[in-house]
């Protein structure tokens, strides 16, 4: 029976603001950590010997390769060089593959091998300031498995940008060269607040409403954004919208949109999901809970347009 075959259905999960992760190991050594990746945006486990691996003349030292699985060419990115501890040769012939799809885009990642699958609360999720400060950090949040060992949630889209940056998003693709007129007065004069726990995708988004000339506030997770509008009162009408991912430490996306469309006084505030989360179910139960917008990461160049369409 493969680990990810028992897996709960995504949005079970969501209700309750929790999350399942697949927790897997780069080493075998003695004492080696424990990371974490959330199971729907992984797809199975193969053994690294029972593929060939093509390699790719010029191409990023942590691009391996590629491999063909079902008919589709997968880059493989060598994570354990990425996290400093590079695979020896008799280690690679015992490795595994960890195929993900992020926003559409399926990659493989070298592991060791798959641990278990666990479920934790999105409150059990921490995310240290430590990890924050480095801007080279490539951990974005940890938890602790259940004999107290420390599990980390590496920051994969950090990865995707290093390695392959061309399927993250392009700041620069400027459909924000928007017509004035078009953008409404309280975009224009307001601010919007944005729930993002990763660099990567932070450093996107600053760049897209600054190139767009409007004004953003940052928050680490949905928590602190969810504290910082219940500190505003009835001044947060004024708020012309909200972005907010859905993995996130503390609060997920979905108990975000649940608070603050049960709050009357953030309740008609427009609220667009910014997630890497792009399967059907997490758009519906988006959609369900009263999300008035979903775009996939890859594209979060058209996040504006996006806001002010929701707006009219």
């Amino acid at each position: 029976m493969s680990v990810l075959d028992n897996v709960d259905a995504a949005t079970n999960l969501a209700k309750n603001n929790e999350l399942q992760l697949l927790v897997f190991r780069v080493s075998d050594s003695e004492g080696s950590a424990y990371y974490a990746i959330n199971v729907f945006k992984t797809r199975e486990v193969v053994e690294s010997k029972n593929h060939f691996l093509t390699q790719i003349p010029s191409s990023h030292p942590l691009l391996e390769g590629t491999i063909i699985l079902r008919g589709l060419q997968i880059p493989i990115l060598d994570l354990p060089a990425w996290l400093g501890n590079p695979l020896t040769k008799t280690d690679l012939q015992k490795s595994n593959i960890l195929i993900c799809d992020f926003n559409g885009i399926i990659i493989g990642l070298r592991i060791m091998s798959a641990f278990r699958v666990i479920k934790k609360n999105w409150n059990e999720m921490h995310a240290p300031d430590s990890y924050r400060l480095k801007e080279d950090g490539v951990v974005i949040n940890d938890t602790r498995l259940e004999d107290g060992s420390l599990c980390l949630i590496l920051d994969y889209e950090k990865l995707l940008a290093d390695v392959i940056p061309q399927a993250m998003v392009d700041v620069e693709l400027d459909s924000l060269e928007l017509d004035k007129s078009t953008i409404p007065s309280k975009l224009q004069n307001g601010t919007v607040l944005i729930a993002e726990d990763s660099k990567t995708a932070q450093r996107a988004l600053i760049n897209i409403f600054k190139n767009a000339n409007l004004k953003m506030q940052m928050f680490d997770n949905g928590k602190k954004l969810v504290e910082h509008i219940a500190s505003l009162g009835e001044n947060a009408s004024e708020i012309p919208a909200i972005i907010t991912d859905i993995e996130m430490p503390e609060m997920s996306g979905f108990t975000v949109i649940k608070t603050l469309k049960a709050n009357p006084l953030s309740k008609d505030i427009p609220i667009i999901v910014n997630s890497s989360m792009t399967g059907e179910n997490n758009k519906r139960e988006a959609e369900s809970l009263g999300a008035d917008g979903f775009i996939d990461k890859t594209k979060s160049h058209n996040v504006v347009p996006l806001i002010i369409s929701v707006m009219k």
